[in-house]
């Protein structure tokens, strides 16, 4: 009885690697952990615009207009509740990744913006959150790459043959990416740098 049971379970281990069931599994497991890592820095972000925005106001109130579109667009980015099954549904993704790209795109208007300002750029809390959000712009871009990779080694698993099969069996469809019009440009960080002020000619 108990060779039979273990003959069994061989056969049923064999069958669902034969399936690609296990591979799927672990393409799963490795688009969650890419999607955790995209979310943990975009809430970076998100968390170093209040502070960003409350130095910049100090030497450039009257910039209205860019400072509350940073603040509506991190608004709206907050507005959306991301969670791990967001990459289940195209429609919600697609909303969560605009939202993402005006607040990027609000972000680095604000950035452009600070030029103007030679006293702003010399403080020390605004060069520290420069840097903090220059960082944090390369750790998206890697995150997102490396999910751009992981879901579509888990699209291709679960779209060829036989484990479409597995796939259609249990439901599993495949999962939405980040649309990229121009992959350069993903790839590249935006340039925020700014030169260290010049000292007044005396």
């Amino acid at each position: 009885m108990r060779i039979k049971l273990i003959a069994l379970l061989a056969l049923v281990a064999g069958l669902l690697s034969g399936c690609g069931y296990n591979q799927i599994q672990i393409n799963d497991e490795q688009v969650n952990a890419a999607w955790s890592e995209v979310l943990n820095q975009y809430k970076r972000r998100a968390d170093l615009i209040p502070n960003l925005v409350s130095v910049v106001q100090g030497y450039a109130g009257h910039e209205k207009e860019v400072l509350t579109r940073v603040t509506e667009a991190r608004a709206s980015v907050a507005g959306i509740k991301a969670t791990p099954e967001l990459i289940n549904d195209p429609a919600a993704f697609s909303k969560f990744q605009k939202a993402q790209s005006e607040l990027g795109g609000a972000l680095s208007r604000l950035l452009v913006v600070t030029e103007n300002y030679p006293q702003l750029k010399a403080d020390a809390n605004f060069r520290d959150l420069q840097a903090q959000v220059e960082g944090t712009e390369n750790r998206i871009t890697v995150a997102r790459n490396r999910y751009i990779k992981t879901v579509q080694e888990y699209n291709i698993s679960v779209r060829t043959f036989p484990n479409s099969l597995t796939a259609m069996a249990m439901g599993w469809k495949v999962k939405a990416n980040f649309a990229v019009e121009d992959e350069k440009a993903i790839s590249t960080p935006p340039a925020i740098k700014f030169d260290t002020p010049k000292p007044a000619a005396g």
